[in-house]
């Protein structure tokens, strides 16, 4: 079995995820349970899934699931593209956030 807690994209995407946490707070109440709650899901996911397929014995089950961290991360690519349209973000908040989820993807 893999450490997770080892590997730099299990790190960056915890980062990421504090990050989005911190980001979401300021959304308004209304968007609690939806684009906040479906943010946080897909910023969680990576980082989540990421350990899960470290505890698993076989390349092709670990290899299952850094797709799922993959899909994760596009889905919350689409979420910083959103919210910056709805200004709920800053456009430099998109910028940085978008740059270390490409970091993520790589």
């Amino acid at each position: 079995m893999r450490d997770f807690k080892k590997y730099d994209v299990w790190q960056k995407s915890h980062e990421l995820t504090l990050k989005i946490f911190d980001v979401t707070k300021s959304f308004p109440n209304e968007e609690k349970f939806r684009i906040t709650s479906q943010m946080q899901r897909a910023a969680y996911s990576i980082p989540s899934n990421f350990a899960e397929g470290c505890g698993r014995q076989s390349d092709k089950d670990f290899d299952r699931f850094l797709q799922i961290c993959l899909g994760s991360a596009h889905e919350l690519e689409y979420f910083m593209i959103l919210t910056k349209d709805l200004n709920l973000i800053s456009e430099i908040i998109h910028d940085e956030t978008s740059v270390e989820i490409n970091i993520i993807k790589m």
